[in-house]
């Protein structure tokens, strides 16, 4: 170890606590408030699950304070996504590393009504991490990967829209059609691509099309009409409007990950998030179609992160529609202290009544 990262050595052990401490005040207390308001979400469900959303955003407040206080920043660029924050969207994006989906949080942190109304789709295996049980209580979907389950899996997805994502009104879905993280899949994308006589990519993995077929027939502008709809017009404000294309742009090419954001050993950079807006009707119905849709804007967002490494910016020539000036994505750090002593209070709270329902319960067991 050299002198210099002997001298970082000590502040990375103290961002080591403190996140560990963090996940221990922050994951439990708001687990046992959802447990405690159980009792609500069968008579005012709708109460339930606002304020459900109200405390899955500042669980992600945490992440995003884990990001900034490192120095990880983000700026966004591109299309103008102002025009989807209140309609039900389908984000896709391309997947790199551990990073990205902590990346997103901390875009998204800023705007009050995206991460409580959203719904993701991520790998089976993330259930069993220490934020699992928050995506689970969440409902949030988690999809099997590999041949064996592909099937099963969406299937579970269609329910799981229809029974889920409608009816609690969420709003924007997000999708990482790679399936996997760069690194992993580059090798099998290629022998995929020399296969069936495909674009071979270096800076993405070709996407898979089944989630994104499976949630544009069921939830798209072509899905047919939901019988569980009270009328028509709740019918329309429950299909999908926009699709946002979000390409993540690590500088040099070379991704944060997870150990990053957890020792702060990368000096402070900045992730560019380069949006391309589609309405959802442009999307074509035919799967053929889709599936070519959406190995297009692979193909784009290959030349896109290519042009990014090469010259350091992504021209506005990528975009389609109204553009918006580089803007760097600035946090609120008084509603972090402010977000802190909540999940502190909560965890003081909670302890002191677990013991006192404890020692009650000694009590009658003695007496």
């Amino acid at each position: 170890m050299d002198s210099h990262n002997l001298q970082q050595l000590p502040k990375r052990l103290l961002r080591l606590c403190f996140i560990l401490l963090n996940n221990l005040y922050c994951i439990p207390s708001y687990v046992v408030w959802m447990l405690l308001l159980w009792p609500l979400r069968k008579v005012q469900p709708e109460l339930y699950w606002k304020i459900e959303g109200y405390m899955f955003h500042w669980l992600l407040a945490m992440v995003t304070l884990w990001c900034d206080s490192a120095g990880y920043r983000v700026i966004e660029c591109g299309d103008d996504i102002t025009k989807c924050m209140e309609e039900r969207t389908l984000i896709i994006a391309n997947h790199q590393s551990t990073a990205d989906v902590p990346i997103l949080f901390s875009c998204y942190n800023i705007r009050k009504h995206v991460l409580p109304n959203i719904m993701w789709i991520m790998d089976n295996p993330f259930k069993y991490t220490n934020f699992g049980v928050v995506s689970y209580l969440h409902q949030d979907f988690f999809i099997k990967s590999g041949k064996e389950f592909r099937d099963k899996s969406l299937q579970e997805l269609t329910c799981h829209l229809l029974n889920t994502y409608l009816p609690l009104k969420r709003k924007w879905i997000v999708l990482f059609p790679e399936g996997g993280f760069l690194r992993k899949r580059k090798a099998i994308s290629h022998k995929f691509a020399e296969k069936n006589n495909l674009p071979k990519f270096e800076n993405v993995t070709l996407p898979r099309a089944g989630a994104m077929k499976i949630i544009m027939k069921t939830v798209g502008p072509q899905a047919p009409i939901n019988n569980n709809s009270s009328s028509k017009s709740d019918l329309q404000r429950g299909h999908v409007e926009y699709i946002v294309d979000i390409t993540i742009a690590y500088p040099n090419g070379v991704p944060i990950d997870l150990s990053h954001i957890v020792f702060g050993n990368r000096p402070p950079c900045e992730t560019v998030l380069f949006y391309r807006v589609y309405r959802a009707t442009e999307v074509p119905e035919n799967e053929e179609s889709l599936t070519n849709w959406l190995i297009q804007r692979w193909k784009e967002k290959e030349a896109m992160l290519q042009t990014y490494y090469d010259t350091g910016s992504i021209p506005n020539k990528f975009c389609h529609s109204t553009t918006c000036a580089p803007t760097l994505v600035v946090q609120d750090y008084l509603r972090f202290l402010i977000l802190n002593m909540f999940f502190i209070t909560s965890s003081y709270i909670q302890v002191r009544l677990f013991m006192a329902v404890y020692q009650c319960c000694l009590y009658f067991m003695v007496y």
